[in-house]
């Protein structure tokens, strides 16, 4: 696949519908929409009128060929609209969401990810995104090589602090939550007072079954305890302990990840991010391994849709590039 500029044309498409219903250029588009997203592996689509997120659920699902997927294992706050539609993640609007691919922490993640922008921002709330395959190659291959020899191991405790696991798993039924943990390779452990921890080793790279590209895609950054202030981090630790924390990461063997390498990793996706300002009714279609997201603090109300589809299962030959 061709990597290009996005500040070139190609990755805007201007929908002028001449005032058709919007499902239908988008029947008439589908051809070129999935042309440009398997070229490129993202389009902004403009132009567009969606009224709900109902339409924007069975539009989306037409541009990306597929049922939208449920979201489960969860490890954001959203809410559940009709149809597998979600709102963007609810966290406070002066807080920034750090890049990644949805569910790289999972050995399960959607192919494709899709946003709708229905209120913009007064202020901020940029959604900036960075090509998965640039941010493999920028990482200092001492500390690559780290993480594709090791995996990276994720450890949640679900609560107050985080998210509880029935919010997580989507059920207050623990044999479905076991049943999920076993199907999915997630160890588990019940603890007193109705907690719960899981723990998993996943990828920290993978090859792209299309591209045949090695891209960078994991979230260690995002879920180590390094991720959050220091007074947080301090007071979070003074409180819970290492073992207890809300979520946090290591190598697959257990062993603890510098944070020097992590903070390495975080100013590879602050160089390479490329950021455009919403407008109503965007449309961003991203191919969900080539690409990375996430969001920029923001001032007054801002409504951000989203939805997946394809889900991709990691093979164990996708797990390592060393030879």
């Amino acid at each position: 696949m061709k990597r290009f500029d996005l500040s070139e044309d190609s990755f805007v498409l201007n929908a002028q519908s001449d005032g058709k219903r919007a499902m239908d250029w988008v029947s008439e588009n589908e051809e070129i929409i999935q042309e440009r997203l398997s070229r490129q592996g993202a389009l902004l689509i403009r132009g567009l009128n969606i009224i709900s997120g109902k339409q924007f659920g069975s539009i989306l699902s037409r541009m990306f060929g597929a049922e939208l997927l449920k979201y489960s294992y969860r490890s954001t706050p959203r809410t559940g609209l009709k149809g597998n539609v979600y709102t963007a993640t609810e966290y406070h609007k002066d807080k920034i969401i750090p890049m990644h691919n949805e569910n790289s922490y999972s050995n399960v993640w959607p192919m494709n990810i899709g946003f709708l922008c229905m209120v913009p921002a007064e202020k901020g709330g940029e959604t900036p995104i960075v090509d998965s395959r640039i941010v493999y190659e920028k990482i200092p291959i001492t500390i690559r090589k780290k993480f594709e020899e090791k995996g990276v191991k994720y450890v949640r405790n679900y609560g107050d602090i985080d998210l509880p696991w029935e919010e997580v798993f989507q059920t207050s039924d623990k044999h479905e939550v076991e049943a999920f943990c076993n199907e999915n390779k997630l160890k588990y452990k019940w603890l007193d007072d109705n907690r719960l921890r899981t723990w998993q080793v996943n990828q920290a790279t993978a090859l792209h079954p299309v591209t045949n590209e090695w891209v960078w895609l994991n979230q260690a950054h995002l879920f180590h305890i390094s991720s959050v202030d220091k007074e947080t981090r301090a007071s979070m630790l003074s409180m819970l302990g290492e073992d207890n924390l809300p979520r946090n990461t290591y190598y697959g063997d257990g062993s603890q990840i510098e944070e020097s390498d992590l903070e390495v990793i975080r100013q590879v996706y602050k160089e390479e991010q490329f950021t455009f300002s919403w407008q109503k009714n965007d449309f961003l279609l991203l191919d969900n391994m080539l690409y990375a997201h996430g969001r920029r603090p923001f001032e007054g109300e801002r409504k951000v849709l989203v939805g997946m589809a394809k889900p991709f299962e990691r093979k164990k030959e996708s797990y390592t590039s060393i030879n």
